[in-house]
């Protein structure tokens, strides 16, 4: 199995059930490639690491309530969390329990559907009748928060749904709708101190991947033997000719845009935009064509964001970070505190 080592942290206490309020006062680790050095601050502290001509690169994609719950022709209830739109837009590639070819699930509002098989990804093939279901996972849906974070809210006494998801798992620059999980690096941020930071002179440039399965689908064996499942990303002309012309450093919040980045790069390190599909996998001796620092959060053994913190600083040095966070009562995982990697 993968990373091995980091599944002796037992970090079950340490799993924030909600984000930091206000935002930015989560903690913020900071590794320095250079010296090894390791640092202790808070996020609002960011701004001490950047310079004038810094470009920071941010996903602005959307979180929808993409959890959305049906009833059975058995009177059972079902649970479906939407992962994508198919081509005949009458159907979605859905996670779910097994569900037989034929199944008929019935919704609120006359909304029904029909499993009608599996993608290659087995993941179960749900035919609605109608074309248009995002209307109806906004009124009806939950925000499909990680199954950790529900688990550790009940085992506190605490609902898995809080009325307040729908704003706190979502970045505050969110704006295009698409993603079933956050891009949870930007957690962090608040309008304030984004103005701080562009005040200083560093450009802060929008791109987007919609988060997927392909994220938070965990490794099941050696990296390299892992297939990632493809997301769809887009860097706008303007946003690939700011972050061309970069005189400073490229800044990355989240393994999202650090792989929407990658992916847009070509053989001379200069991004072409465009939206495309991207299955790029970060791991290992990965060669970075764009991204000079990283932020990223504290990320679950056997996930592909803890794969590509890795290869950007070395699985041995992330390993110390994660056992110093651990010794010092960092949170972990989604709504839990970030490191800046320089």
């Amino acid at each position: 199995m993968a990373f091995e080592r980091f599944k002796q942290f037992n970090v079950d206490n340490l799993i924030a059930k909600n984000p930091a309020d206000p935002r930015d006062t989560s903690r913020l680790m900071v590794l320095n490639r250079a010296d090894g050095g390791i640092q202790n601050k808070i996020f609002r502290d960011l701004p001490q690491f950047l310079k004038a001509g810094d470009t920071i690169v941010i996903n602005n994609s959307k979180v929808f309530p993409a959890k959305i719950f049906a009833r059975k022709e058995t009177g059972g209830k079902a649970e479906l969390l939407l992962v994508r739109q198919l081509e005949d837009k009458y159907s979605w590639a859905a996670l779910t329990r097994e569900y037989k070819p034929g199944q008929k699930l019935y919704f609120e509002d006359g909304l029904e559907a029909q499993v009608t098989g599996n993608t290659p990804a087995m993941e179960a093939v749900i035919k609605f009748n109608r074309a248009d279901i995002l209307p109806y996972a906004r009124k009806y849906g939950q925000m499909p928060l990680p199954p950790y974070i529900e688990k550790a809210r009940a085992h506190a006494g605490l609902p898995k749904a809080i009325a307040h998801d729908k704003e706190k798992y979502q970045t505050v620059y969110a704006d295009i709708e698409g993603s079933i999980a956050a891009p949870t690096a930007g957690f962090h941020f608040t309008e304030p101190l984004l103005a701080q930071i562009k005040a200083m002179g560093v450009n802060v440039v929008y791109i987007t991947l919609h988060v997927g399965w392909g994220t938070f689908k965990p490794l099941r064996g050696k990296p390299a033997e892992h297939v990632m499942l493809a997301e769809l990303a887009e860097i706008s002309g303007r946003a690939a000719a700011v972050i061309n012309n970069t005189k400073g450093r490229v800044i990355s919040v989240g393994t999202t845009s650090t792989r929407t980045l990658e992916s847009f790069a070509d053989a001379n390190g200069k991004l072409q935009p465009g939206q495309k599909w991207t299955d790029l996998f970060i791991h290992g001796d990965y060669k970075f064509k764009i991204v000079d620092a990283l932020i990223t959060n504290f990320h679950f053994p056997d996930s592909t964001p803890l794969c590509l913190a890795s290869a950007f600083a070395g699985e041995d040095f992330i390993y110390k970070a994660y056992k110093s966070a651990v010794e010092q009562n960092y949170r972990f995982y989604s709504f839990g505190d970030a490191m800046l990697i320089l």
